[in-house]
């Protein structure tokens, strides 16, 4: 069976978010359309408590873009972004939620970052996603969503590792681009590690 991820469509990654993904707003009319395809989707939400760890402001003197040493990872400092229950966290009030049957919570650990819908950033804990999608029969795994050189590719190496054939769905994800070129190295790497790229007319 195949499944479809759709990650963190938030408020706080769209035009006037906290961490506003460049364009992230134009994958949700492909996104939508996507759905129809699909008998079974997921979504992942990033949920971050205040004291989050990757918040630059939460470290004295510190900027956003700056790396720090977060308990052994290194840990690109954020702005502060997708806080439980504040607007920021809300799923795109245009994206169709009506289809999703279950909604994987991350980055709810204050000590760690969670990049994927599967594991932290040092995979000292799972989300239960993985187990899920086993017991449900689910083998192949289409990502989409935000942002592609960081959620949405962390999300789609682990469902290789995971051993789910995992596809992206180009055209339905866009990248923050911190600096220029990281969407492009963010898909090669996906591409190294086994991940298929295809666009939405390709299903």
């Amino acid at each position: 069976m195949k499944a479809l991820i759709l990650v963190d469509i938030q408020n706080d990654f769209v035009s006037g978010g906290a961490l506003a993904v460049p364009e992230g707003e134009m994958i949700v009319p492909i996104v939508n359309e996507l759905q129809k395809k699909f008998d079974f989707i997921i979504a992942t939400q990033d949920f971050h408590p205040a004291n989050h760890g990757s918040f630059a402001a939460n470290h004295e003197g510190k900027n956003v873009g700056e790396v720090i040493d977060l308990n052994g990872l290194n840990q690109i400092l954020w702005p502060i972004h997708c806080v439980q229950n504040t607007d920021g966290t809300e799923f795109v009030k245009e994206l169709d939620m009506s289809k999703v049957k279950k909604v994987f919570v991350k980055g709810t650990d204050a000590e760690i970052d969670s990049y994927s819908g599967f594991y932290d950033n040092g995979h000292r804990k799972s989300t239960g996603l993985s187990d899920y999608l086993k017991e449900q029969g689910v083998t192949e795994v289409y990502v989409t969503g935000l942002a592609a050189d960081y959620c949405v590719k962390f999300t789609a190496l682990d469902a290789v590792s995971e051993g789910f054939k995992t596809y992206l769905i180009s055209d339905a994800t866009k990248g923050v681009n911190l600096q220029a070129g990281d969407v492009d190295k963010a898909i090669d790497e996906m591409k190294e590690k086994g991940v298929e790229v295809i666009t939405s007319e390709e299903l």
